[in-house]
């Protein structure tokens, strides 16, 4: 799209409730997000690290969650919020994604496909959970 500017920062939220369906929500969101900010090169990957985030968030906790985008510097951070403080499931070796049990398969692949990962507890201000994200370009 011609006349989009990349290099200016910008950052959106999605509050979703605890409703595997808000998996969906939050894939077509992102992808009209990153499409209108000219940034279709990342859409893919980061519809694929946003679902595997936000459907943890969902399946694993029972309260409400948050689809956190944003874009600065060229690097494009995926972030998911839930209220459970407790920390999220270890990724699974690279070599057990076929694994069945499903148990850190999602951060598996969130740490195969992005160039950073983490998670951190979110106690100030009131806030209370978790945020696990994940960034894309950070490699050139």
């Amino acid at each position: 799209m011609p006349g989009i500017e990349t290099d200016l920062s910008w950052e959106y939220t999605l509050y979703i409730p605890n409703d595997l369906r808000a998996v969906t929500v939050s894939r077509r969101t992102l992808r009209l997000i990153l499409t209108m900010h000219g940034l279709i090169r990342h859409v893919d990957v980061a519809e694929l690290l946003a679902a595997e985030l936000i459907s943890n968030a969902v399946r694993h906790t029972k309260g409400p969650a948050a689809l956190r985008v944003r874009w600065s510097d060229g690097v494009l951070r995926i972030g998911a919020w839930d209220a459970d403080p407790g920390p999220p499931e270890p990724p699974c070796p690279a070599g057990d994604l076929l694994d069945p049990s499903e148990a850190g398969r999602g951060l598996a692949l969130v740490k195969s496909c992005a160039d950073e990962w983490g998670w951190h507890l979110l106690t100030a201000n009131g806030n209370r959970g978790k945020y696990v994200w994940c960034e894309l370009g950070t490699t050139a």
